[in-house]
């Protein structure tokens, strides 16, 4: 079991602080784990096992939980009498009205409340309104390509391959047969599909909404609006309306299957408000839809990479500059990155198209061209670094 180290560090830096706790991501992603592990990193460091309280409301034995007032019940007489009580909560957006709950026990003196979900839709209207300012996020994603290596025990050449093939779900790596991995994918899939979008959002017409799923996956690092994707699913035989489609697109990033990336105009220093692009959770769930498509390799390596960005804590934009593109603009801390990510290349002219844009920003912050070559060809103080180096800085 890998440790995630990331997220470990972050929730390691919170400990016994005066605010909540909430790791987010999409189902299977390594939340329960890592709240497990900091459990085992609590014990190691002194804390008695009567000072831990935890409860994964997807067992079936927590189904009495599932109501606010039984749960708050139950925690409250469970609390440590002049020490520090540590409560884990896992997949809360279970339990209608959890917020009451989980504000009744944070103002408890002696409390260090650690909860996870799978929809972003848990942090907004009620409970960031009777929150608000008591939570910190922590995003959650599948295994990076470090993880994945280290968990894999895998040459990195061969480790790369796969990932780039099935993805970071951390269980379906240790998965070697490809029928049963796959099987296993569906499952997450499918579930996520069902309990939270379908559910969530009341949506009837499965069919429809998994179009507008493959239609994304199909289009990572396209430039798309509500109206191309109904045009396009209409025209295929699913007639919907922008409207719908907007609605589902919206469901489908609140369950962390999808990441939006809004464009920024770099010389009107502005951000646009149409004409997105959105990336799937998982490489191992877009082949599960769509099969291996060697003329998309360009594609999955800016999905991995928009990813990574994100996983580091970037705020990640698509760039303009005037008529041409930049794949990422990365913000964090205000300082900025600017990455191109291109398959090779080693065609000049190929290196020419993408280098160009990146001479159009004059300003001071680092500029890269991401890819699969292994030759430097630095130019103009523009970097161009091979993707495993990237993804294992």
């Amino acid at each position: 079991m890998v440790e995630r180290k990331l997220y470990m560090d972050k929730i390691k830096k919170l400990k016994d602080q005066q605010i909540i706790k909430v790791v987010t991501g999409v189902r299977r992603c390594g939340k329960s784990t890592l709240l497990k592990q900091f459990q085992a990193y609590l014990l190691e460091s002194g804390v008695s096992p009567e000072q831990i309280i935890a409860i994964n409301f997807e067992d079936v034995a927590n189904e009495h939980l599932l109501e606010y007032h039984a749960l708050h019940d139950y925690v409250t007489k469970r609390l440590s009498q002049g020490k520090m009580t540590y409560i884990f909560l896992d997949e809360i957006q279970a339990v209608p009205d959890f917020q009451k709950a989980v504000d009744s026990l944070f103002i408890r003196e002696n409390t260090d409340i650690y909860i996870t979900g799978s929809n972003a839709h848990m942090l907004s209207g009620e409970l960031a309104t009777l929150l608000s300012g008591r939570y910190i996020e922590i995003p959650m994603l599948p295994l990076s390509f470090a993880e994945y290596l280290e968990l894999s025990g895998l040459d990195r050449r061969f480790a790369w391959q796969n990932y780039f093939q099935y993805g970071g779900f951390p269980y379906a790596v240790q998965i070697a047969d490809n029928e049963i991995r796959d099987d296993y994918l569906s499952g997450i899939y499918h579930t996520v599909l069902v309990k939270d979008v379908a559910a969530r959002k009341r949506i009837n017409d499965i069919g429809l909404l998994e179009s507008v799923v493959k239609f994304l996956f199909d289009n990572i690092g396209n430039i798309v609006s509500s109206k191309k994707i109904a045009d396009s699913l209409t025209s295929f035989g699913r007639k919907t309306t922008p409207v719908t489609a907007e609605n589902y697109v919206t469901a489908l990033c609140d369950a962390f299957i999808l990441y939006k990336a809004e464009r920024y105009d770099v010389q009107g220093k502005q951000h646009l408000k149409s004409l997105e692009k959105y990336y799937a959770v998982d490489m191992g769930l877009r082949r599960l839809l769509l099969g291996n498509r060697r003329h998309d390799i360009g594609h999955i390596l800016e999905n991995i990479v928009y990813l990574e960005l994100i996983r580091r804590g970037y705020k990640v934009s698509i760039g303009k500059v005037g008529e041409l593109e930049i794949d990422f603009i990365a913000e964090r801390n205000g300082e900025k990155i600017y990455y191109q990510v291109s398959a090779t290349v080693m065609d000049e002219n190929t290196f020419e198209r993408e280098i160009t844009p990146l001479k159009r920003v004059h300003d001071h912050y680092p500029k890269y061209i991401i890819t699969m070559d292994e030759l430097p060809m630095d130019e103009d103080g523009i970097k161009v670094v091979n993707v495993i180096d990237f993804l294992l800085q």
